[in-house]
């Protein structure tokens, strides 16, 4: 296993970062490594984001030091996504098959978790959000079908697309994890704008689905004091509790969000005007 630190950014001294230090403090890149976890610790939050690509073998979920406690889940919860081939998901010694684009929730007090594909020349690819936990709530396994789905957006501002809530109160209770996919459709590019902020949780963006010749330009920073990152496909940002968290692509994509803090309920948002936006 592979494990990044990041440590949370001063609002006040995120507005003097250059472009390198902007993507040092907040940028995830190649976390689909063959037979690897790799994984970024924020003491945002205290979440954990990163990927899993088992090719050739069972790829256990092991705790590093930074997690503190003798297995990774004996204070966590963990949301994990399949944007690849087919794979499993084996929780205890129950294996979850995992199709592209379905997710699982597993429960905090969970022993051991291994990451498997169904067929190692076309791997699954995992993407995984972890958030400390108070409390156990049951492990289950949610097709995007099971997601609660809405449309939203309009072709006339290029932001026509489809959020599925797969991890959060109605469809699959957790202790603080809210987890969800947003598709574009063709022809738009935006994602939430006009742009908000939460100042009770932070939320993580995880962008696919994108040609390697497409690239997303995230928003992120104080209302007041916007910055930019150039992000391509397979790629990740953690957006501070401070911040707002929008973007706009070459292209359409996709994208999964995640969030952990103070309170699961999905629509607690700080709506910024856009006359606010510097």
């Amino acid at each position: 296993m592979k494990i990044d630190l990041r440590y949370a950014p001063h609002p006040d001294d995120a507005k003097h970062y250059d472009t390198e230090t902007l993507r040092r403090h907040f940028l995830m890149q190649d976390i689909f490594q063959p037979n690897e976890i790799v994984l970024t610790y924020s003491t945002v939050d205290r979440v954990v984001v990163g990927g899993v690509l088992p090719t050739t073998e069972s790829v256990a979920l092991t705790s590093p030091k930074e997690i503190g406690s003798p297995t990774f889940l004996a204070r966590r919860e963990l949301g994990v996504f399949n944007i690849g081939a087919p794979g499993r998901v084996v929780v205890d010694g129950t294996s979850h098959e995992l199709g592209n684009r379905d997710a699982i929730y597993i429960g905090k007090d969970t022993a051991d978790v291994r990451f498997e594909s169904a067929d190692p020349a076309n791997p699954a690819k995992f993407y995984l959000m972890s958030t400390p936990a108070h409390a156990r709530y049951e492990t289950r396994v949610i097709t995007q079908a099971q997601a609660k789905s809405m449309a939203v957006g309009d072709t006339a501002t290029s932001n026509k697309r489809v959020i599925y809530q797969y991890i959060l109160p109605g469809v699959c209770e957790t202790s603080q994890l809210v987890m969800g996919l947003t598709q574009l459709e063709p022809g738009s590019m935006w994602n939430t704008m006009p742009a908000h902020s939460h100042g009770r949780r932070c939320e993580v963006y995880f962008y696919f689905d994108l040609a390697d010749n497409a690239r997303v330009f995230h928003l992120l920073g104080e209302p007041t004091e916007t910055r930019h990152m150039v992000m391509k496909s397979d790629e990740v940002v953690i957006s501070p509790s401070w911040s707002i968290h929008s973007g706009v692509g070459t292209s359409n994509y996709a994208f999964i969000w995640g969030m952990g803090g103070d309170n699961v309920d999905y629509t607690d948002m700080d709506w910024i005007p856009m006359e606010t936006l510097r």
